[in-house]
């Protein structure tokens, strides 16, 4: 979350960014809930002088009477002191809820717009592939080559899952071999991460773990619910935790299962594994230094990497530099990589295979997470990012409607085939 003080020393920019974000907050009612705070604990801080005062007066008191009557006070003041503390406790509670509702800051260059037409294309990387024939989409091609099992999938989980099967399962692993091997030469720690984690550790990320918004799956009855990515337990692994600025950046990469409710989705996005309930991913997160510079420069990185491993899949995609509206609340910048996908919408279409955020420190300040620098006084919140190397899924989609074939196989690009033992599937 953004610092307290900032917000009320900047309200105007918070509020337009805001705007920017398509985010209703009452900065107003933020304000008047600092300014309620500080008169509490200054009022309980009075009591308790006062509390300390009587009590020392009691063992000294010159008559029986004058005794009781300091006990009588001393029993009052202790119940004012009761009811400052429930009352401050509930306006520090709707506080923090108020102030955790107010987006990261953005970055100046980011497009403002709150629509999807409105991100803004940075740069393309190969051709989109021209047919001789009439492409399939995955859905066809799987059923084709026997690789996807929807109906399966529905009767165990309902709709949403469903089974790999065969090569698409060679696949999936080679996807995730392909991202570990090159996430491992570029320095991060590889970790499996739980597919559970507590609503704080969802909360101090930024997803909300309840309630009718939720895109999140929780357990009934615990304080757990299902991650919707490795994002969340990989930033809440230092939870608390005060690092040494010269051990920054710490570079980690997570594998996971991610669960989402996908509430809402329709359209012929929904058709297939697009947007799935449950899907494997491979996640970059990074601790950084609290500077800009530190942490731009760790975002650059990530999208190098996740733009190479596209581009050893032989995939055409294009950058986007994502527009306000759809930043969702931690990130201060973002960009996605959309891959060409020949059978989405009428004709093919891009679609978001990957995505990389600058969180700042917009995540640590909630998780508590900071560093310490030599020779400087206390600690700073640490810089949080996170990027996505390959969720299985989405590549899936990618390589097999990019790399159909006009006699009905499809190719392997070289950088997956010692995994998948082959050149080409039929």
């Amino acid at each position: 979350m953004l610092d307290l003080q900032y917000i009320c020393d900047n309200l105007e920019p918070v509020a337009e960014n805001c705007r920017n974000r398509g985010v209703e907050v009452d900065l107003d009612r933020i304000v008047a809930l600092r300014g309620r705070r500080s008169e509490l604990i200054t009022s309980g801080d009075e009591l308790r002088r006062e509390q300390k005062a009587t009590s020392s007066q009691i063992p000294t008191a010159e008559s029986d009477e004058a005794k009781q009557a300091l006990i009588a006070r001393g029993r009052e003041l202790r119940e004012q002191l009761q009811g400052l503390d429930g009352e401050l406790a509930e306006v520090e509670a709707d506080l923090r809820s108020g102030q955790s509702r107010i987006p990261n800051m953005t970055h100046p260059d980011a497009p403002i717009a709150l629509g999807d037409d409105g991100h803004v294309e940075l740069r393309r990387w190969g051709d989109v592939p021209e047919f001789d024939f009439e492409p399939r989409d995955h859905v066809a091609i799987s059923e084709a080559h026997n690789l996807i099992d929807f109906e399966a999938g529905s009767r165990v989980a309902g709709h949403g899952f469903y089974f790999l099967k065969n090569e698409a399962v060679l696949l999936e692993l080679a996807l995730m071999q392909l991202a570990v091997t090159r996430l491992r030469e570029a320095g991060f720690t590889l970790m499996t991460t739980p597919d559970l984690a507590r609503d704080e550790i969802i909360e101090g990320i930024g997803f909300l773990p309840r309630g009718p918004e939720s895109q999140i799956y929780s357990i009934e009855n615990s304080e757990l619910s299902l991650v919707a990515t490795a994002e969340i337990t990989l930033g809440g692994a230092l939870k608390d935790q005060v690092l040494e600025i010269d051990d920054l950046p710490l570079r980690c990469a997570g594998i996971s299962h991610c669960f989402r409710t996908e509430a809402g989705a329709h359209g012929r996005a929904t058709r297939g594994i697009y947007r799935v309930h449950q899907f494997t991913k491979v996640e970059m997160f990074g601790f950084t230094a609290p500077t800009l510079e530190a942490s731009n420069a760790f975002h650059n990185e990530v999208v190098e990497i996740e733009e190479g491993l596209f581009q050893a899949l032989e995939i055409p995609y294009r950058v986007v530099d994502t527009c306000t509206g759809d930043l969702g609340g931690p990130a201060y910048r973002k960009f996605d990589l959309e891959a060409w996908m020949p059978g989405r919408g009428d004709g093919g279409d891009w679609g978001e295979v990957t995505s990389a955020s600058n969180c700042t420190d917009y995540q640590s300040r909630r998780l508590g997470i900071r560093c310490r620098t030599p020779g400087k006084k206390g600690t700073e919140f640490v810089h949080t990012l996170n990027g996505t190397a390959v969720a299985t899924s989405r590549a899936l989609i990618a390589l097999l409607e990019n790399h159909q074939q006009a006699d009905g196989t499809i190719h392997i690009p070289e950088a997956l085939r010692p995994w998948v033992g082959s050149d080409q599937i039929g």
